[in-house]
């Protein structure tokens, strides 16, 4: 209520100005005008909203691994995406709500496969937690390409693709991950090679003599790749230190699902979803590997549809 008094406060401030203006044409006299409105504007304004400089943490890891910021370039790198992160208000505000959604469903999976909690934020800072398609045709949460997916087991054709399942490609997605922090002994290489690709990371390696990821130098992308993660961890994990004000209402909710299974041809979709008293709109926001509005499956195979609970969509 203080926000919207003092923000009624400039607009009449605004409105004033603009009629005295209008009204009185004296050069003199409007410039007077303008320097009490300046004035009265500058205040308003600075109890409204203030960009400031940010506290860099003085301890922060990733994956319990300690992140060196005693290094002056470590401490620039992290304070820049600390300020990029922050600022971009709109975007990280709408990062925390469908983090409330879809990390009750990531988190319990990470820990299933032994990969440490922190790598939410890996899928955070590659899609937005979207099923987001790259210019590359790297697809959903954990943007994997085709060719990826297949050798981590995914299925990928034109009926269903499972880089769009939100559990499985949670799993593929560890399963890389774990094959990478055997290669290179640290999470902290394991993140960045997820971004440059396990040989890309090993050839930097090798050409410049060093190990550690904080003491390579890399492409833009791969450079602030791990810094990305820890600027949204400690954003996310400490919200209103860093400005965000909400209520839990404000945030998405978590739509409770079961497992329907599916061993036969489904001729159509539209048809099967009303069987359960939804729409095909409301079955694909919840099964996105469905890529079609039906389903070969000439195999027989059996496939688990998530069918939401009742009394969620009207």
């Amino acid at each position: 209520m203080k926000i919207l008094k003092t923000g009624l406060i400039v607009v009449g401030a605004a409105t004033v100005f603009f009629a005295i203006t209008e009204a009185v044409q004296t050069p003199d006299i409007q410039e007077e005008h303008k320097e009490v409105y300046q004035e009265t504007f500058d205040k308003n304004v600075a109890k409204v909203y203030t960009i400031k400089a940010l506290s860099v943490p003085e301890n922060i890891n990733f994956a319990g691994e300690s992140v060196p910021l005693t290094d002056p370039d470590v401490y620039e790198r992290l304070d820049r995406e600390l300020l990029v992160n922050t600022y971009w208000q709109s975007n990280a505000l709408l990062l925390m709500k469908r983090a409330h959604k879809f990390f009750p469903i990531i988190e319990p999976i990470l820990k299933e496969e032994g990969v440490p909690d922190d790598f939410k934020y890996l899928a955070v800072i590659e899609s937005g937690l979207t099923q987001a398609v790259s210019p590359a045709n790297a697809v959903g949460f954990w943007q994997i390409l085709k060719g990826t997916g297949r050798d981590l087991g995914l299925e990928i054709n034109s009926n269903v693709d499972e880089r769009y399942h939100i559990e499985k490609a949670t799993r593929a997605a560890c399963q890389y991950l774990k094959d990478s922090k055997k290669d290179f002994g640290s999470w902290t290489l394991a993140a960045s090679a997820y971004n440059a690709g396990r040989a890309g990371i090993a050839r930097q390696q090798e050409r410049q003599k060093v190990k550690d990821y904080y003491d390579l130098l890399l492409g833009e992308e791969t450079g602030r790749y791990v810094f990305r993660i820890l600027a949204l961890k400690e954003i996310m994990s400490n919200p209103y230190e860093y400005g965000f004000k909400f209520e839990e209402s404000d945030l998405y909710q978590h739509i409770p699902t079961k497992k329907v299974k599916v061993d036969s041809v489904v001729n159509d979709f539209p048809d099967f979803a009303a069987k359960f008293g939804i729409t095909y709109k409301i079955l694909k926001i919840h099964n996105p590997w469905l890529r079609e509005a039906h389903l070969n499956n000439s195999s027989g195979k059996s496939y688990y549809i998530d069918i939401p609970e009742d009394g969620y969509y009207k």
